[in-house]
C-alpha cells in the first residue's frame, strides 16, 4: 500500500468515525438502535456525512500546518477561535458543539494571547486534543521523536493535563507506526514505539496512559470499556475497537455503538484505523456522503507533501525516535 493512501485514510477515517458516531452521541449503551452505517441524526440533527467539532478542529490544525509550513501554536489557536466564533471549517457553517475544556482555553487565549492555554488540573483531562491529533503524526512521520514531541505541544494549546498530553504522545507514536506499515500485532503490543529506542523509559507515560499502552484494552470488554469524554477511557476504547475487529467498518461501528461520547471515540479510532487500513478500506457509501470529502482528501495530500514522504511506501527510512 502506498503511504499516501494511509495519509488519506487517517484524515478520512477521523471524519467518517466522527460522522458515524454523531448519530448516538450522548446516548447510553443499550438505549438506542445500534448504528449500522452512516445515518445522521443525533442530538445535533446532522445530515448523514456531517461531522462535529472533532473534525473541524483537526482540519483547523491541518490547515495551520499546511499554510504556515511549521508548527505555530498561536495560529492553531486563532483558527480554533475562528471555527468557534465564525464556523470556519464546520460541516454546517457554524459551531454547534464545543467541549468545556476547549471553550475555557479559547477564552483564556482571547484574553491573554498565550497559545498554550490548556488547563493542567487532572479533572480537565478530556479527549478534545486526542480527537484532532492526526495532522501532527502525518506531517512528522519521518521523525517519530518530533511527532511525539509536537503531539504533546498540540495538546497543551487546549488540554494541558498530563493524561491528555500523554494520550496524544502515545497515539502519535501509534499513527506513525501505522503509516509506516507496522503490523496490527506490533501496534497493539505493550508500550509500542514507532522505533525501538527506549523512549517510554526515558520519558515515561503517566501511569493511567501506560496502563492502556500496556494492553488494558485486551483484557476488558463493555461495559468496562466505555466511550466517555475522559481521555484515558477514550484511548482505551479506540484501541479496544481496533483489537477486537478486523476491518475499518467493523471497528468504527464498534466504537460508535459504545454510545456516550460516540463521535469522539469513533474519530479517535478512525484516525488510527484509517492510517492502518488505508482510505481504500473505508466503505465507499460512507465516503460518498461525507461532508467536505474532497477538501479533506486535498488536505491529506498537502500534509503528505509537507511531510517529505513523496515517493516513499510503507516503512519509511526516517530518523531515529
Amino acid at each position: 500500500m502506498h503511504i499516501l493512501d494511509r495519509f488519506k485514510g487517517s484524515m478520512l477515517g477521523l471524519a467518517v468515525g466522527d460522522a458515524v458516531g454523531a448519530a448516538v452521541e450522548f446516548m447510553l449503551p443499550g438505549t438506542f438502535e445500534p448504528v449500522s452505517g452512516m445515518r445522521g441524526g443525533g442530538p445535533h440533527q446532522l445530515r448523514p456525512g456531517q461531522w462535529t467539532d472533532d473534525t473541524s478542529m483537526a482540519l483547523c490544525l491541518a490547515a495551520s500546518l499546511i499554510e504556515k509550513r511549521e508548527f505555530d501554536p498561536k495560529d492553531q489557536m486563532e483558527r480554533y477561535l475562528r471555527w468557534n466564533t465564525k464556523g470556519y471549517l464546520s460541516s454546517t457553517g457554524y459551531c454547534f458543539d464545543i467541549g468545556n475544556t476547549t471553550s475555557y482555553s479559547l477564552g483564556r487565549f482571547e484574553r491573554t494571547g498565550e497559545p498554550y492555554s490548556g488547563p493542567t488540573a487532572p479533572h480537565t483531562a478530556s479527549n478534545g486534543s486526542l480527537m484532532r491529533l492526526a495532522p501532527i503524526p502525518l506531517v512528522f512521520v519521518l521523525n517519530p521523536a518530533a511527532a511525539i514531541s509536537r503531539a504533546a505541544d498540540s495538546s497543551r494549546t487546549t488540554h494541558g493535563a498530563v493524561e491528555a498530553v500523554d494520550a496524544c504522545r502515545y497515539m502519535a507514536g501509534l499513527i506513525v507506526g501505522a503509516l509506516r506499515g507496522a503490523k496490527k500485532e506490533d501496534l497493539l503490543s505493550p508500550m509500542f514505539e514507532p522505533r525501538s529506542t527506549g523512549l517510554w523509559k526515558r520519558e515515561p507515560l503517566t501511569p493511567a496512559i501506560a496502563a492502556v499502552a500496556s494492553g488494558s484494552f485486551k483484557t476488558k470488554s463493555p461495559p468496562a470499556i466505555r466511550g466517555t469524554g475522559h481521555v484515558v477511557k477514550s484511548l482505551e476504547a479506540a484501541l479496544w475497537a481496533l483489537h477486537v475487529t478486523d476491518s475499518f467498518e467493523a471497528g468504527c461501528l464498534a466504537s460508535a455503538n459504545l454510545g456516550e461520547d460516540a463521535d469522539t471515540t469513533a474519530a479517535i479510532y478512525g484516525q488510527l484505523a484509517g492510517a492502518f487500513y488505508g482510505a481504500g478500506a473505508i466503505p465507499k457509501a460512507w465516503l460518498e456522503v461525507l461532508a467536505m470529502r474532497d477538501d479533506i482528501v486535498r488536505m491529506a495530500s498537502d500534509l503528505f507533501e509537507l511531510s517529505g514522504s513523496e515517493g516513499s511506501q510503507d516503512w519509511i527510512p526516517g530518523e531515529d525516535a
